[in-house]
C-alpha cells in the first residue's frame, strides 16, 4: 500500500522487507553474543544480555569490567546493531500504520457502498444457514447486506467479499444503517426464534413494504412470525425431515427435483419468468404464445398476480401481465423466454 504522502516515486512497500529485518535483528544478537563469548570468555545468556542492553540503548551498563578488545567490539556493536535495529523496528510500525489505515479504508468503503444499495436484500445471521442464502443470492447477482452480531464472523465475510454490519440484527439503529429503508427484504435466520420475532417486528415497522421471510425451529413460533409481519416462514428442520421422507416414498421424485433445482451441472432447471405488462406475450394463450414449440420449455405452473397458484395450466390459459410462469427448461432457452416476457 503507497503511503498517501508518496509523490508517486517511492518504493512501494514490501512485507518481506520486515522479514528480511527479523533475520538481519537475530543475525546481530547472534553475532553480538558469539563476539562476548569468544573476546571475555563469557556464558552464552551474559553475552545474550549484553548485546540486547547495547543495540536497544538502554543504559544499564557493563554486567562485568570489559576488556580493550571488548569495547572495540561494544563500539562496532552499537553502530551497527542500533541502525538494524532502528530499521526493523521501522518495518513493524510502518505494518502496523498501513493495517488501521487499510482497515479505516475499508470500512468507510464498506458504509459508502451500503449507504449507496437500493432494491437489496438484509441478511440478519451468518451461520450455515444465513452462508447458503448468500451464496446463492450471489450466483444471482442479487445485491445484500449481512448483519451478525459475532465479531469473529468479520473475517469470514471479509473473505467471502459480502458487505456486512456487525451488530444486534433487532436494533432499529443498525437495521436502518443496513438501508432497511430502500430494501427489497430482509431474511431473518438468526439462531434464536424470539430474535427472528424480534427482527421481523422491527423490520415491519421500519418498512411496512419490505418482503420478510424468516426461519423458525418451533412450529409454535410460525404464528408468532406472522403476526408479527413476517411473509412467509420457514422450518428447516420440518423442510429437512419431509425431503428425507419424500426420499425413500419417492425417490425418482426426490432426484428429480434435486438435479432441477440444486445441481449445477445439469443443463435443465426450474425458473420462475415474470411477465411484464404489455410484453408480447401479454394476452396470449399457451396453445398461441409458442412457448412449447419454439423455445422447448414447459409451463409446469402460474402464479397469478393476485397470488393464485395455476398448476398444469390448459392450453387455453391466457398469459397475463404481472403473472409469474414456473417453468422447466434449459438454461438457455429459459434466458430467451425471460427476455421475451420483460420486453414491451
Amino acid at each position: 500500500m503507497r503511503n498517501p504522502a508518496s509523490n508517486g516515486t517511492e518504493t512501494p512497500f514490501n512485507p518481506r522487507n520486515v522479514g528480511r529485518g527479523l533475520v538481519m535483528l537475530t543475525g546481530v544478537l547472534l553475532l553480538g553474543s558469539m563476539g562476548y563469548m569468544i573476546l571475555e570468555r563469557w556464558t552464552f545468556l551474559d553475552a545474550l544480555y549484553m548485546t540486547v542492553i547495547t543495540i536497544t540503548t538502554v543504559g544499564y551498563g557493563e554486567i562485568r569490567a570489559v576488556s580493550e578488545a571488548g569495547r572495540i567490539f561494544t563500539i562496532f556493536l552499537i553502530f551497527s546493531g542500533m541502525g538494524i535495529m532502528a530499521y526493523t523496528l521501522g518495518l513493524v510500525a510502518q505494518v502496523m500504520i498501513e493495517m488501521q489505515v487499510r482497515s479505516l479504508l475499508g470500512r468507510r468503503k464498506l458504509g459508502a457502498k451500503i449507504k449507496n444499495m437500493k432494491n437489496h436484500y438484509i441478511i440478519c445471521g451468518y451461520g450455515r444457514i444465513g452462508r447458503i442464502i448468500c451464496r446463492e443470492l450471489r450466483e444471482h447477482r442479487i445485491p445484500m447486506v449481512v448483519i451478525d452480531h459475532d465479531g469473529e464472523m468479520e473475517s469470514a465475510l471479509e473473505l467471502d467479499g459480502i458487505p456486512f454490519l456487525i451488530g444486534d440484527a433487532t436494533s432499529e439503529e443498525v437495521l436502518l444503517s443496513a438501508g432497511i429503508d430502500r430494501a427489497k427484504g430482509l431474511v431473518s435466520v438468526v439462531s434464536s426464534d424470539a430474535d427472528n420475532v424480534f427482527v421481523t417486528m422491527s423490520a415491519r415497522g421500519l418498512n411496512p413494504d419490505l418482503f420478510i421471510l424468516a426461519r423458525a425451529d418451533d412450529e409454535k413460533t410460525q404464528t408468532k412470525l406472522l403476526r408479527a409481519g413476517a411473509d412467509r416462514v420457514v422450518l428447516p428442520y420440518r423442510i429437512g425431515g419431509q425431503k428425507m421422507a419424500q426420499t425413500i416414498v419417492r425417490p425418482a421424485v426426490t432426484d428429480f427435483l434435486e438435479l432441477t433445482v440444486s445441481d449445477k451441472a445439469i443443463e435443465l432447471k426450474i425458473e420462475e419468468l415474470p411477465v411484464q405488462p404489455g410484453s408480447r406475450l401479454d394476452g396470449v394463450t399457451l396453445v398461441d404464445s409458442g412457448i412449447r414449440q419454439d423455445h422447448n420449455v414447459m409451463i409446469v405452473a402460474i402464479r397469478k398476480k393476485d397470488g393464485r397458484m395455476m398448476f398444469n395450466p390448459s392450453s387455453q390459459t391466457r398469459i397475463e401481465g404481472d403473472d409469474t410462469l414456473i417453468a422447466l427448461g434449459e438454461n438457455e432457452s429459459l434466458n430467451r423466454l425471460a427476455a421475451i416476457l420483460s420486453r414491451r
